[in-house]
């Protein structure tokens, strides 16, 4: 018997007087509506302890641990995937943030498994039970989990987000993710539309996993009732239910009619239950055609038995034949090792010459970085650590230096050990021995900077962390190392003793094998706690490079390029900074004491207490920069561009800003004494809780013609103050407030005389 049609359901709950619930929307929109709850869900569970892991990261003053290793391989991961710049490989985080951010990875796979586990047993998610919204089978039943996964994952996510991805990837539009997620919500859509095309409303993913999103009915329990399994071969119940009469008695059609009943459903499956189904054609198989064939039959296995008779039979010909070939030039190699390593053994009574010759004939078994024979390379580093003459240490060098990057781990681990002899022997009255030392480190040295200038661009990832390669000025053993123009990309020099070195033009950050910029494969060297004291590294391309704790100290940095590079803690006292780039560069508790940053470009850097005492920045460019907390006593940042820099609790005292733009900067709580604010723009700067204490204003025009501010053409420089909130500033003496008053700023004063 038929149930009663949807629109005299809602007709009958007018009557009642009842408000509708939500099941009364159009289904497409309870659909949509479905989906967009369960995504924030999904959401929420993530993005919420995300959130709060940062905020315990940002207040804890404790000791800091490294991030979990789950969520570091997950982050290296998800940004291989997506292509995203790796940053801070070695992040270390307050403990509870661990726990949060792990959370954050593992409430979400919960979530989903949860709405994923509800959708196979029940049919309903949360938020479709709450719409009035079920998801069945052709027989009435819940989805089951395999079908619901084929459904959410494959149909829903798996084709549109998959087919986005290649489209994104091999296109053109890689690595732009702003593209991917266009991609992906067009797909998605196109997905959906297929309802409309469809008269039972299936989007793609429905058709895909043979469901039918339904409207549950008000008194149905809350697992599908189940009909009778219906063999795909027939024809659908589903598929017939409009012909199914939906209210007896009535022939409305429309909407509501269009919704199925699975009462009439049931009824209709029953109907189609009792056909018989056509009886399938007989398929011969290959025992049949074997039989009537006896005679091919029997042909074809013989042929295939010979060609796979004689195929093994040549095959392993080849392959002995091959392998003693190998085996006759593995005896060949060996023979002329062993006759190398007998010319160089301390027993052979061979000279300096035919020794000398014996050592190039080993570098040369592994020439061109091709490695031939992988005994030759320790043998030469392990002679060079032991010899005692000069030519043949030359001679060694140069055998190293000919078969290239297979040499340098070697050679980065001997010139360890000799700097740690050498630093032990410092004090030791044996200086034979001193300069022994000095002459065999001087030519790892040697060794290692020309390999790097031969294979330039050619070495990435290589580690070459707590290398010496230092300026050297003993009189028998001077070494400078200069690697101009040279690419170093990617190379890790953590640790490195480079002082006086010469890098300049040199490029420290690379595309990577995508040949993109800013992608996941970048390679991007590491220079953290280096020590560059006194380099050259002018015009050279640190972008994103790796500098925490640096020392920079008297280096010369002009026209650098540093943009959104780790300088966390990194000292440049008095370097030279002239014209350099450091845009968005994390220069957080770094050191630029003495330094000149004329004319340089730190837009949106993090200066965040950095200690910037005595530093010329004429004209730096500094626009949103974030210098709280910094100290620039008696720094001069005359004509400099502070426009919207945040310079809240920063110590600026004494500190020259004649001429500076500080529009819409932020000064709450800083420091200001003695300060020179002449001819300063202070408009829309938040002043408030600013210690103003004998802030200089005006200036006489006395300037000279060389001077970098130029007088004005009035009778003093003064700052424009025209708008300015100085109700909250402290210590303003009556001068400078009449000042204000003057030209236009706000202060309670400047309204007394016309209160009386």
């Amino acid at each position: 018997m038929a149930s009663p049609s949807v629109r005299s359901r809602v007709a009958h709950t007018k009557r009642s007087g009842k408000r509708l619930r939500p099941k009364a929307l159009p289904v497409s929109w309870r659909r949509l509506s479905a989906w967009t709850i369960e995504m924030a869900l999904i959401g929420v569970s993530m993005a919420l302890p995300w959130e709060l892991g940062q905020q315990a990261n940002q207040r804890f003053r404790g000791t800091p641990v490294p991030l979990n290793p789950v969520l570091v391989t997950a982050q290296e991961s998800i940004a291989q995937t997506l292509a995203i710049p790796r940053r801070q490989p070695d992040r270390l985080v307050a403990p509870l943030t661990n726990l949060f951010w792990s959370s954050a990875l593992l409430l979400p796979v919960l979530v989903v498994g949860w709405q994923l586990y509800a959708l196979a047993k029940t049919g309903q998610t949360p938020a479709k039970r709450w719409l009035g919204l079920q998801v069945v089978d052709a027989a009435g039943s819940p989805p089951g989990m395999a079908r619901s996964l084929l459904r959410e994952v494959g149909g829903r996510w798996g084709v549109p987000v998959g087919m986005a991805y290649l489209v994104w990837r091999y296109t053109g539009a890689f690595p732009d993710l702003r593209i991917l997620i266009m991609l992906v919500g067009a797909l998605m859509t196109v997905a959906g539309s297929v309802a409309l095309s469809d008269r039972h409303r299936r989007t793609w993913h429905d058709r895909l996993a043979g469901t039918y999103v339904l409207t549950a009915s008000s008194g149905q329990r809350r697992h599908a009732p189940t009909g009778p399994a219906i063999p795909w071969q027939w024809s659908d119940p589903v598929a017939n239910y409009r012909s199914v009469t939906v209210n007896s008695g009535s022939n409305e059609q429309g909407p509501a009619a269009a919704i199925p009943n699975w009462r009439d459903i049931q009824e209709q499956a029953a109907i189609t239950s009792i056909i018989l189904a056509p009886e399938r054609p007989h398929r011969q198989g290959l025992w049949a055609w074997m039989r009537h064939h006896p005679g091919l039959t029997l042909l074809i296995v013989l042929l295939s038995s010979l060609t796979a008779v004689l195929g093994t039979v040549v095959g392993t010909q080849f392959y002995i034949q091959g392998q003693t070939n190998q085996r006759e030039l593995q005896n060949q190699g060996n023979e002329v090792f062993l006759t190398l390593v007998r010319l160089l053994s301390p027993n052979s009574d061979a000279g300096t010459d035919e020794r000398q010759e014996a050592i190039l004939a080993l570098g040369a078994l592994n020439a061109g970085g091709q490695v031939r024979e992988p005994r030759a390379v320790p043998l030469l580093v392990d002679l060079l650590s032991q010899e005692t003459q000069v030519p043949l240490m030359e001679t060694l060098h140069q055998a190293l230096v000919s078969t290239g990057p297979p040499a340098l781990p070697y050679l980065h681990r001997l010139n360890r050990t000799l700097r740690s002899d050498l630093s032990s022997l410092r004090f030791a009255a044996a200086k034979e021995a001193q300069t022994l030392t000095l002459d065999r480190l001087q030519a790892t040295q040697r060794a290692i900077a020309k390999i790097l200038i031969l294979y330039s661009g050619q070495i990435h990832n290589l580690d070459l962390s707590q290398v010496h390669l230092s300026r050297t000025t003993s009189p028998t053993a001077q070494f400078t190392l200069n690697l101009d123009k040279v690419d170093l990309a990617g190379i890790q020099l953590r640790g490195a003793a480079l002082v006086g070195a010469s890098l300049r033009g040199s490029r420290f950050y690379g595309l990577g094998a995508d040949q993109r910029w800013g992608t996941f494969d970048d390679w991007i060297a590491d220079l953290s706690g280096a020590d560059l004291k006194e380099a050259d590294l002018a015009g050279a391309f640190l972008s994103q490079a790796l500098l925490k704790r640096t020392s920079f100290i008297r280096a010369n940095l002009q026209k650098v390029d540093l943009s959104g590079a780790h300088l966390t803690g990194a000292n440049l006292s008095s370097a030279d900074l002239n014209r350099a780039n450091l845009e968005r560069a994390l220069l957080d508790q770094a050191s630029f004491t003495g330094a000149d940053l004329g004319n340089t470009n730190l837009t949106q850097a993090n200066l965040q207490g950095a200690q910037m005492s005595q530093v010329k920045a004429l004209g730096a460019q500094l626009p949103q920069a974030n210098l709280t907390a910094s100290e620039w006593q008696g720094a001069d940042l005359s004509g400099a561009n502070l426009q919207r820099a945040n310079l809240q609790q920063a110590n600026l005292s004494a500190a020259r800003l004649a001429g500076a733009d500080l529009q819409g900067a932020q000064l709450q709580l800083a420091r200001l004494h003695h300060t020179d604010l002449s001819l300063a723009d202070l408009r829309g700067a938040n002043l408030d809780d600013a210690d103003f204490y004998r802030v200089i204003f005006t200036q006489p025009t006395s300037a000279t013609s060389n001077e970098f501010v130029r007088p004005a053409s009035d009778a003093s420089l003064s700052t424009i103050v025209q708008g300015v909130n100085f109700a909250k500033v402290r210590n303003l003496n009556q001068t400078q407030i009449d000042y204000i008053c003057q030209h236009g700023g706000i202060h309670p004063q400047c309204w007394a005389p016309t209160a009386q």
